[in-house]
């Protein structure tokens, strides 16, 4: 019937680099500047209801709730689908988490490596997914924002997931011309957070 349905019945495109070329150029065509904050848009609905199918065929596969599951078991089955499907390997560094935060690093973008070196984050759609995403997963509004990008020059991109006093003073020292590495020891050094048991996929970040 021309349609392409994956393992969990959910369907597929094809879609090649000119298409998101097209995307993201026709966007910023229409909205200007703003067409940052509209791919994060697209991307937190997608992540949010991405996390209520993926808890259909979770329950379907291991016979219990993604919430009740070991998170890093949980994350890596949730991402694996993405890495077949050509969105990129990721890792992901829950070694903050009890300071309210952690890390997403993302390699081989499909935003990125099509739109190449541009000197800025352009991983938009990304962020907004992964803040969709572990929105419904902790049961709280999740921030995200990238802080390294391939199209920045740098051998892959990264995340911070957060509060939205993190993220906010995140994306300030960004502006101000700080690196990934500057904004996490600057988060390390503030207040530490309260303690998240890190089994617990709905542990709340700060």
């Amino acid at each position: 019937m021309g349609a392409i349905i994956d393992w969990n019945g959910n369907r597929n495109i094809l879609a090649s680099e000119d298409f998101i070329l097209g995307l993201l150029g026709g966007v910023e065509d229409e909205v200007g500047p703003a067409s940052a904050a509209i791919m994060y848009a697209i991307g937190l609905e997608w992540g949010r209801q991405d996390l209520r199918c993926f808890e259909i065929w979770f329950r379907r596969e291991y016979g219990t709730s993604p919430h009740q599951a070991n998170l890093k078991f949980v994350l890596e089955t949730w991402w694996w689908p993405f890495t077949s499907q050509g969105w990129g390997r990721w890792r992901v560094d829950m070694t903050d988490r009890k300071q309210g935060f952690m890390f997403i690093d993302l390699f081989d973008s499909a935003v990125a490596r099509t739109l190449g070196y541009v000197g800025k984050p352009v991983c938009h759609l990304y962020a907004g997914l992964f803040s969709g995403f572990f929105t419904e997963m902790m049961g709280q509004l999740v921030h995200c924002i990238e802080i390294q990008c391939y199209s920045m020059g740098e051998p892959y991109c990264q995340f911070l997931l957060g509060g939205k006093d993190r993220i906010d003073a995140a994306a300030f020292w960004l502006n101000e011309g700080a690196t990934a590495k500057d904004i996490e020891v600057r988060l390390l050094n503030e207040k530490e957070g309260e303690p998240n048991d890190d089994d617990n996929p709905r542990s709340t970040f700060q």
